[in-house]
């Protein structure tokens, strides 16, 4: 196939230009979102906090609830505390259910982190709620998907939620705004026994 002149190229680039403006003239709502991050493949966790560091820039005010996780520091943690007047961090969790083998005390956390995050929610100053590995949470039942839902049913028409993890029940994800379904293609802690890694996983 020959390759476009400059010429072609130009006015094919003007042509797709005007398609695209005109489509962004349709896109006029402005609104809070619910936004689900989930799937097999890494990236989660790291996707809602490149959201959340987006939203500082901008000055919004944010709140964070890890569940699950919190047994260990964090290099996010040790950033987002530079600005306590704008970002709620909250770790919350004990590790993972295999590990502390405990179900009643992992409902009585779980139900401790939900409580922040309907408190973030309800409180229309928050710009953004995240509710970090809240899917791992309702996979084991440890909160009922109904009460969640209710949640965001009511939340402020402004305020951004994010809930990540895997296995996303079906009920939030078709009352979610945007999903995006991470895949796993490669990862070296299966492949190279690379263990979890400060800068990468935590």
């Amino acid at each position: 196939m020959k390759p476009r002149s400059d010429d072609e190229h130009n006015a094919k680039m003007k042509k797709v230009q005007a398609a695209h403006e005109k489509k962004l003239a349709t896109k006029t709502v402005e609104k809070g979102l619910v936004i689900v991050h989930t799937g097999a493949g890494k990236g989660k966790t790291s996707a809602a906090l490149g959201m959340v560091v987006r939203a500082l820039g901008h000055g919004m005010k944010i709140g964070v609830v890890q569940f699950v996780k919190g047994a260990m520091a964090t290099g996010e943690k040790a950033v987002f505390d530079r600005f306590p007047d704008q970002i709620e961090f909250k770790p919350m969790g004990e590790g993972f259910t295999w590990d502390t083998q405990d179900r009643a005390r992992d409902v009585a956390v779980a139900r401790q982190g939900w409580e922040e995050v309907k408190r973030m929610i309800a409180d229309p100053s928050y710009d953004m709620v995240v509710a970090d590995e809240l899917n791992i949470i309702l996979r084991y039942d440890y909160l009922p998907v109904a009460e969640v839902l209710e949640a965001l049913a009511a939340k402020p028409e402004r305020t951004h939620v994010i809930v990540t993890g895997r296995n996303a029940p079906q009920a939030l994800i078709d009352a979610a705004d945007l999903v995006t379904e991470m895949t796993l293609v490669k990862h070296p802690f299966r492949e190279q026994n690379v263990k979890a890694q400060r800068g990468i996983e935590f």
